[in-house]
């Protein structure tokens, strides 16, 4: 039932958040929390998050469009952590925060007596969330982790790409992605057991955990067969077809799961005689005589306009979509009714995916000017506006 609120409240409202991470996983995850409504606080360094400076292309202020992409919703303040009046001022946000997230190196906020088992004993509520590359400790604790780094390591570019590319890099950060959401879920998580017991806990997302629990089914297949997997461009180890083809007008992407979607399949492109074909009667028999499979189906689109056969396909329930590029792919129409892509202020971005109906997200402010908001944030922490003077309480 939708709600009957005119302006429902977002799920987080009330909860605060200080934001010490930079880059990606991160600065995603905080967003999240506040599309839902969170205050999210960031904290930059004098310098600035990195990601304000990877560009081309800038904004007009000199914010590179990568920081916009995961910074809305938040102000802004700088903070040089290694300094103990700026210390004080985290410190002060951290007795009305909820969450703290941070991507530090291992060590670094112990260095500054910032690291959780501190933080704990002083702010018990607290729950403190570490997203790194690896941990802590182990044989590969406390080492930096980027993305393709870890895409590398952990088998995602051992399966991505053709025998002619060879290994490849998914084309966006998807570890990244993966290790804001999963830091997301554990603070939720965290939250929810926090009302049961009153206190906070720590949290830990790693990009190394997050690749590697990306590899689903092939981790799956080889710890059932020991065949290692390899690269298989656009088609799927275990079903078939399920994989792109060219059609007149540009291609498109067929997937096809189970034996009455392929009988649709057959029956809109008017081959019937592929469901007589023993080598095609299941999955498992197509899987295996795949290439001749292939042959057959892209003979059969390459005179028919990708437009209206994915149309035709999809009405008669078989999935197929065409491969679209990311301008046509915010133009389909579907992409406006589903709000996902937002503007204000000057500010274009990508909407929110998860759609509650009670207590709906909200995309909030523009993504912060560094240090937009010192001013206001240095008095909520019981301080004085004026930087210079940030060592000794109001």
């Amino acid at each position: 039932m939708a709600s009957t609120e005119t302006n429902p409240r977002g799920a987080l409202d009330g909860v605060r958040v200080i934001d010490l991470s930079r880059v990606l996983a991160g600065p995603l995850c905080t967003q999240m929390l506040a599309d839902h409504g969170a205050n999210v606080i960031k904290i930059e360094p004098p310098t600035g998050d990195e990601t304000r400076r990877l560009g081309p292309p800038f904004d007009r202020h000199g914010d590179a469009a990568y920081f916009s992409a995961v910074n809305r919703g938040k102000r802004s303040v700088c903070l040089d952590l290694a300094q103990p009046s700026d210390r004080g001022v985290l410190q002060g946000l951290l007795k009305d925060a909820d969450v703290l997230v941070e991507n530090f190196l291992p060590g670094t906020m112990k260095r500054w007596e910032l690291d959780e088992a501190t933080l704990a004993a002083k702010f018990p509520q607290l729950i403190y969330c570490s997203i790194t590359g690896f941990g802590a400790d182990g044989p590969l604790g406390g080492l930096p982790g980027y993305d393709a780094v870890l895409q590398a390591m952990c088998g995602l570019m051992s399966i991505n790409g053709s025998p002619d590319s060879g290994p490849t890099k998914i084309g966006v950060p998807i570890v990244d992605h993966l290790a804001g959401y999963n830091a997301l879920t554990g603070i939720l998580l965290a939250l929810l057991a926090r009302q049961r017991s009153g206190k906070g806990q720590r949290v830990e997302a790693t990009l190394f955990d997050s690749a590697l629990s990306l590899l689903i089914p092939q981790a799956a297949n080889w710890m059932s067969t020991g065949d290692e997997p390899g690269l298989l461009g656009n088609a799927h180890p275990n079903i078939a077809p399920y994989n792109s083809f060219k059609s007149k007008g540009g291609e498109l992407f067929l997937g096809v799961v189970n034996d009455s979607q392929f009988r649709r399949f057959c029956e809109q492109t008017d081959r019937a005689d592929l469901l007589a074909d023993e080598r095609f009667k299941s999955n498992a028999l197509r899987l295996r005589n795949g290439e001749a499979l292939r042959a057959e189906i892209e003979k059969t689109l390459s005179h028919q306009q990708v437009s209206v056969l994915c149309e035709r396909l999809m009405r008669n329930g078989v999935p197929a979509g065409r491969v679209n590029s990311v301008p046509a792919a915010f133009a389909d129409p579907h992409t406006a009714h589903r709000k996902m892509m937002v503007e204000c202020d000057g500010y274009r971005g990508l909407g929110i995916p998860v759609k509650l109906s009670q207590n709906p997200g909200r995309p909030g402010r523009r993504p912060p000017r560094l240090n937009e908001h010192s001013e206001e944030i240095r008095i909520e922490a019981g301080f004085s506006a004026e930087p210079s003077i940030t060592s000794s309480p109001l």
